[in-house]
């Protein structure tokens, strides 16, 4: 007779600090008065939760240029210091919702292109962060991976600065293909730490787990790379976005089921994720001790 499942959620998971800070903003901005609130780009990579905000009045235009008054938030991930510039010229009130560790990488970008550095961005090429901290530097070079270095000449000093949502492991690559190749190296981590812990506990429970679900959006850069990283130790592994696209042929014959979720990812979502988890599978939560 097989034992009853347990529903086990790693230690980090879900909302960090700086979505928090972006969703409190956001709904005090729209339970107030003053005209209509618009935020440049999706405010976090959650299909659910910008779903959410649009039911409250809070719609999303891709440029200022769709504006004219009312308030603009300029989104988590950062946007380029032209495209502020040009919010704060099209609307009545700006709230900046930008991530305060985005902003170390901006600042950190500003900094090695004043002392003479050639910048390099380690992270996704279109990714909305990324575009954003390109915009603090005059002539940045994009590096997704380390392989793409190969043909590609670099200067004599060389300054790195990281998409938050980057693995170490992966920049300590970059490094180790840097060195010899510029007479100095010097690298701003500004990995976000929250997004490091996430990573590890899900590594770490990936590795017992019979199924690992990832909660969170698939336009998610630190989502997706959760469910890498789960795929690397559990053989079975579902990203999803809401609870209704799992179903119990999900679980079936497994005694322990992982759960982690995204950084843009509240709460209240891992909850529903684990109540349906329990229907389908007949299965418990474990004690928060116990994980």
């Amino acid at each position: 007779m097989q034992n009853t499942p347990q529903i086990v959620v790693a230690r980090e998971a879900g909302a960090c600090y700086g979505v928090n800070r972006a969703l409190d903003l956001v709904r005090e901005a729209a339970e107030g008065e003053g005209g209509p609130i618009h935020t440049l780009g999706p405010l976090i990579h959650n299909p659910t939760v910008v779903a959410e905000l649009e039911s409250k009045g809070v719609g999303v235009v891709e440029s200022p240029e769709e504006v004219s008054g009312g308030t603009i938030v300029l989104r988590t991930h950062g946007v380029p210091p032209a495209e502020e510039k040009s919010a704060r010229e099209a609307a009545d009130r700006v709230l900046d919702a930008t991530c305060p560790f985005v902003l170390r990488a901006h600042k950190a970008a500003e900094r090695l292109d004043a002392e003479g550095y050639q910048v390099i961005v380690f992270g996704e090429a279109g990714h909305p962060e990324v575009l954003g901290t390109l915009g603090h530097a005059r002539e940045p070079l994009v590096i997704e991976d380390p392989s793409q270095l190969e043909g590609v000449e670099v200067g004599r000093k060389v300054g790195v600065v990281v998409q938050t949502t980057q693995s170490r492991a992966r920049l300590r690559e970059l490094v180790c293909a840097l060195l010899g190749r510029a007479d100095e190296v010097r690298v701003i981590d500004t990995i976000c730490e929250a997004t490091s812990l996430r990573q590890a506990a899900a590594a770490e429970l990936a590795g017992r787990a019979d199924v690992m679900v990832v909660i969170g959006g698939r336009n998610s850069a630190n989502t997706c790379r959760l469910a890498q990283i789960c795929g690397e130790s559990c053989a079975r592994v579902h990203h999803i976005e809401v609870a209704g696209e799992l179903e119990a042929s999900n679980f079936e014959g497994a005694e322990t089921i992982g759960v982690t979720a995204g950084a843009s990812t509240p709460q209240a979502q891992i909850d529903e994720v684990c109540e349906r988890i329990c229907e389908l599978s007949g299965g418990e939560l474990a004690p928060e001790g116990e994980r």
